[in-house]
């Protein structure tokens, strides 16, 4: 006879009980702890590691000790790469950061374009060193101005 079938109903409803059982105040608070300090952890794991892979002044070979120090004693792990390589994980964070910025910058005016302001500064130019006609410099103006 299988479990949900109807002559095993009132075993389950022995095993769950329509009152539900009441959970302390201090499991729950205890166990919200334990889970931040869980997801904590991951989060330094993952940046460590991150930080590991991105420093170019590591070797292949000393990458590799790096992390299987990390896998193998994690917390001491953790802690001495901390203290042998905190100051420059923090530099090569911001020269993360920075690079990240000047790349978004540059996509930035580069997709934005030129202003009409500026496309016609560069025609007035171009008609004054007679590289283009007045006849050609008004065409150009009217597709800048639209």
């Amino acid at each position: 006879m299988g479990l949900w079938e109807p002559g095993n109903l009132y075993s389950l409803r022995k095993q769950f009980p329509k009152k539900g059982k009441s959970v302390p105040l201090l499991d729950v608070f205890w166990s919200m702890l334990l889970m931040f300090l869980f997801i904590a952890w991951i989060w330094v794991l993952i940046g460590v590691l991150g930080d590991i892979f991105r420093s170019d002044d590591v070797s292949g070979i000393s990458k590799a000790f790096w992390v299987l120090f990390i896998i193998l004693v994690p917390w001491l792990g953790v802690l001495v790469y901390f203290i042998a390589r905190g100051d420059s994980m923090a530099d090569r964070s911001m020269q993360a950061a920075a690079d990240a910025d000047a790349a978004t910058r540059s996509y930035i005016q580069d997709t934005a374009g030129s202003s009409p302001a500026t496309e016609l500064a560069t025609l007035a130019e171009l008609r004054d060193s007679g590289v283009l006609s007045d006849a050609e410099f008004a065409t150009q103006k009217a597709k800048v101005l639209g």
